[in-house]
């Protein structure tokens, strides 16, 4: 976390290593539906301002969450994902965007 910032990550969520989740971000969990459950996030996932990730679904290693982004869906390794609803606009990942990075 890299800026002061309300972050709100659910007890049941599962985050993987070297994750950076920026100001007003939410993991969260459904309590109804086919997502019914909370978020598995993989390595090195960058998650932007305000992004939104709920539900039982899993995002991959490598995976860049844009800003705003509102995600219920599994997110493949690579991936980034942008708007609301969120969408796949590519499969460059987050080559750059995570840095200084704890072995």
């Amino acid at each position: 976390m890299g800026h002061f910032g309300t972050v709100v990550v659910s007890s049941k969520a599962v985050i993987g290593e070297n994750v950076n989740l920026s100001p007003g971000v939410t993991i969260g969990v459904t309590r109804r539906g086919k997502n019914e459950g909370a978020p598995v996030i993989g390595n090195k996932v960058w998650v932007g301002a305000n992004a939104i990730i709920v539900g039982k679904i899993k995002i991959g290693d490598n995976v860049m969450i844009a800003p705003g982004a509102y995600v219920n869906f599994d997110v493949p390794d690579n991936a980034v994902v942008m708007g609301n609803p969120g969408k796949i606009v590519s499969y460059k990942g987050t080559e750059g965007y995570i840095n200084r990075v704890m072995e």
